[in-house]
């Protein structure tokens, strides 16, 4: 493939479905069995706190039954031996990039291990439930929240990522719906920046037709396959 220097990669639910963590929007997804409004919003959190607790205590929890698959080691693979500039951006709240050995990983919709204290604004990383109200390791306040951006709230990280962007010469999507701004918008402001796009995603996303390149397959086949060709064999 042509030579490049910078690259940004922005993954979602789909490269971790594989190892068993469920996508949101597909049949059978979390959206399905949980409405958005009220899980996945301040004012859902604010109406039930007991049930948006516990449905990010489940989900923290499971993340003990599954593993990184071969599409996260493939990108810590990436970051380890890419001689030029790359920034691993995800939209997913586990942490299965880390553990299959990326150590540099962007969570823009913050991380299930993490906990965020409405009182004090401290992060903290945080394994166990948060439905008994335990305290906040820093002021000491039941105020515990999950560390995960909802809908209506601002992403993280997101000077760092436009500044990556501005940079960039290729612009990947792994397993991407294409339908969450801001993140669905990168691939045109990667295009509009002169940079290369590519989609890799188990199937067309909604904005397949904007990238210079899609190819479709799952991703413990696709993503180990152009890691390849990046970096040569």
């Amino acid at each position: 493939m042509t030579q490049v220097s910078r690259i940004v990669i922005l993954t979602g639910a789909g490269i971790s479905a594989e190892s068993g963590i469920d996508t949101f929007r597909d049949h059978g997804g979390l959206w399905e069995k949980h409405s958005i409004e009220d899980v996945a919003t301040p004012q859902g959190f604010a109406r039930d706190p007991d049930l948006v607790l516990g449905f990010y205590d489940a989900r923290r929890a499971a993340l003990a039954d599954v593993e990184p698959n071969a599409a996260h080691v493939a990108l810590a693979r990436l970051e380890r031996e890419f001689r030029g500039q790359f920034l691993l951006v995800t939209q997913n709240v586990d942490d299965l990039h880390e553990r299959g050995g990326s150590t540099n990983v962007c969570h823009m919709h913050g991380e299930l291990k993490s906990a965020l204290c409405n009182a004090c604004e401290t992060r903290s990383r945080w394994e166990g439930p948060m439905l008994e109200r335990p305290p906040c390791p820093v002021c000491q306040a039941p105020t515990l929240r999950p560390d995960v951006v909802w809908f209506g709230e601002i992403p993280y990280q997101m000077r760092r990522i436009e500044e990556a962007m501005l940079q960039c010469d290729l612009f990947v999507s792994i397993g991407t719906s294409g339908a969450v701004y801001p993140a669905a918008g990168f691939v045109q402001q990667a295009k509009r920046l002169g940079a290369r796009t590519l989609e890799l995603n188990l199937e067309p996303s909604e904005g397949t037709a904007i990238f210079h390149e899609a190819r479709h397959g799952p991703a413990t086949q696709v993503v180990p396959a152009w890691v390849d060709e990046v970096l040569g064999g």
